[in-house]
């Protein structure tokens, strides 16, 4: 069943909180770089949650401030961080080899497109002029046994991103199972798109708009 949850377009933090909540308790999770980090700041207490980072850590805990700032703690983006409890510290090929066999239950990236049977386009749009960075974003999407998208719904020029067929190179084919976006969440895959959720529009304006049927 869809619902309007909201009577606004979600920001960037309102939406981290949405994919926090709806991550499942005592998963093990990579957090992409960019906007998901801030997924982690909203992970309830006793949630059981444990985040992976690409550059070898397991239980990141939330962006450290002030004191906290450790500068040689960081997660793949950069970002000062802080530890949990029983944070543990591990060589990059073991990070990769944790991620491609299989040993994530969640991975949240951001994306550049999205289509509607869940192919990705997040490392390029392919412009000569752009710095292709693909990091470990493949090796996530086909690695982790589900894989959420955290982006806008829209371009600055109004284009949609989620689409029927993405017109960027792909990074990954079918992996994606979740988005999340400003205007609301979608489930989509090998049997289409359904949406889920609303934020600040109706489900058939939304559905209008992106070119598909409401579920």
């Amino acid at each position: 069943m869809t619902t309007t949850s909201t009577d606004h377009r979600l920001s960037m933090d309102e939406l981290a909180a949405v994919i926090a909540r709806d991550i499942p308790a005592g998963s093990f999770v990579n957090l992409g770089i960019g906007q998901p980090t801030k997924i982690a700041d909203h992970l309830p207490d006793g949630s059981g949650v444990v985040l992976h980072t690409e550059n070898g850590m397991l239980n990141m805990g939330p962006k450290a401030e002030g004191d906290a700032v450790d500068p040689d703690l960081t997660n793949a983006g950069k970002v000062p961080v802080t530890e949990l409890p029983g944070a543990a510290y591990f060589h990059h090929a073991d990070s990769f080899a944790m991620m491609r066999g299989g040993h994530l239950d969640v991975c949240v990236l951001g994306a550049y497109q999205v289509a509607f049977d869940g192919d990705l386009a997040n490392w390029t749009t392919g412009k000569p002029e752009d710095i292709p960075a693909v990091g470990g974003a493949m090796d996530l999407a086909i690695g982790a046994k589900d894989v959420y998208v955290m982006m806008t719904l829209f371009t600055r020029s109004g284009e949609p991103k989620l689409v029927p067929h993405c017109t960027y190179p792909l990074t990954g084919l079918g992996c994606v199972s979740r988005v999340y976006t400003d205007h609301g969440v979608f489930d989509v895959g090998a049997e289409g798109i359904r949406i889920r959720e609303t934020y600040g529009i109706g489900a058939d304006e939304l559905a209008e708009r992106l070119g598909i049927t409401p579920a």
